[in-house]
């Protein structure tokens, strides 16, 4: 049995190859007549067959049993949180904001899982979904997979060690894990509970922008994304499958654990990545410039431009701009923004805001600084200023969000407030 320590092969999208025991990987085949010690080769497709080159993800897997062999599923009667649907009654067009949640004891990440904003039907292969975690119990006799989309977890406090069928990933606050669509995982807590953010895109697979006159350099590195190296289990016990499929949850049996791929080699892969080493680019001369400078992930829509989702972080970062009011400027966007706050405190909030609570402006909705922060902004003596102990991220979508029932009942009932009583322009 392989050892439980963690390595990782740098750069994202690479074709790695990685074995946990010496010998396992086919050479030359990827599905021989007999793969290596009764192996059985199984491909796992994130894109079709015939999507383009340059576009096409997929790994093959050699694994213990094969993953078709699975009883029914049959719907999942906990977790009553997690994907409980959303109401299609008229939406309000409101700026609304959340507190972190009230964690549930004794639950594990799946449990203690809070659906807060989808957009549209994973059905369609488009669209977003954000919910907050916290739990305080490890998945031992269970996985997760999720067949709607691939999981962005953004952890806010407390670590998440990640056991997945083509790896271990931990990640702590200030690191990200993704979690390709189909693969299975269970969650360890070694910190002993955790909360934070996970973020699901049904649309096309996140990607790194292109950078246009940004140039070759910039923004986040391909190098400094590193996903795991083959490691497995090999347990003959009851093991619970908990799959997400079509907006709900369903549940079957094994008498193993799934976790059981040996070597795999391919470009479709779960990936951890330090926020830290985003490299922010900024202005030197005047004005704020938009958001999207802060990209580190995006997954693209049919429109070019428009993007299905952007992952974008406000990090720590020099301010030099002159003659510029330096915190976000007031806007309306045709884009739909989901934020969230890991740590510190976001520099176009006083207060109200808080490490692992939720806001959401959806499309034309008109936002921007509280009072406090453009009184404090429009006087400041505008000398370089780094902001420092800070991170946000902004789950931005083309599509609009919709707050779940749950969410809807306990957003802030004071947020309208915070642009109350600016003072009126005055005129000559």
């Amino acid at each position: 049995m392989p050892t439980d320590s963690a390595s990782y092969t740098p750069g994202f999208g690479n074709h790695i190859s990685t074995e946990a025991v010496p010998g396992a990987l086919p050479i030359g085949r990827n599905s021989p007549q007999k793969p290596p010690y009764g192996l059985y080769a199984e491909q796992l497709s994130g894109t079709a067959f015939t999507a383009p080159r340059h576009e096409n993800r997929r790994s093959w897997l050699y694994r213990l049993r094969p993953s078709a062999e699975h009883p029914p599923f049959t719907r999942y009667e906990g977790a009553s949180t997690f994907a409980p649907g959303t109401t299609h009654e008229p939406l309000a067009p409101n700026r609304l904001r959340w507190d972190p949640i009230t964690p549930t004891p004794n639950v594990d990440l799946i449990d203690g899982m809070t659906t807060m904003l989808t957009t549209r039907d994973p059905a369609d292969l488009e669209g977003v979904a954000l919910h907050l975690y916290a739990a305080d119990r490890d998945m031992i006799d269970r996985v997760f997979v999720n067949a709607d989309g691939e999981l962005l977890f953004v952890p806010q406090e407390g670590r998440l060690d990640l056991l997945t069928e083509l790896g271990r990933i931990e990640i702590a606050p200030g690191q990200i894990a993704l979690i390709p669509r189909g693969v299975r995982f269970r969650a360890l807590l070694p910190d002993g509970g955790a909360r934070g953010y996970a973020l699901e895109n049904h649309g096309s697979l996140f990607r790194l922008p292109d950078l246009g006159p940004i140039g070759a350099n910039g923004l986040a590195n391909p190098r400094d994304f590193e996903t795991p190296h083959a490691w497995f289990e090999d347990r003959e016990e009851r093991c619970e499958v908990i799959q997400k499929f079509l907006g709900s949850l369903w549940r079957t049996e094994l008498h193993h654990s799934p976790l059981d791929v040996v070597a795999w080699h391919g470009n479709l892969a779960p990936w951890r990545y330090d926020l830290s080493r985003f490299n922010t680019i900024n202005t030197v001369s005047f004005d704020h410039p938009d958001p999207s400078i802060f990209t580190v992930l995006t997954s693209p829509s049919d429109v070019p431009g428009r993007a299905n989702a952007d992952f974008v972080i406000f990090p720590p970062r020099w301010m030099v701009a002159e003659d510029t009011f330096r915190p976000p400027w007031f806007h309306r966007n045709i884009m739909s923004e989901a934020m969230g706050l890991i740590t510190g405190a976001y520099d176009a909030k006083a207060e109200g805001f808080r490490p692992g609570g939720l806001s959401l402006h959806n499309l034309l909705s008109g936002h921007g600084p509280d009072k406090a922060t453009w009184d404090a902004a429009s006087n400041a003596d505008l000398k370089p200023h780094k902001i420092a102990g800070t991170m946000a991220f902004m789950l931005e979508s083309c599509w609009p969000y919709r707050p779940t029932r749950l969410a809807a009942e306990h957003a802030q009932p004071d947020y309208d407030e915070c642009w109350a009583d600016f003072p009126k322009a005055q005129l000559p």
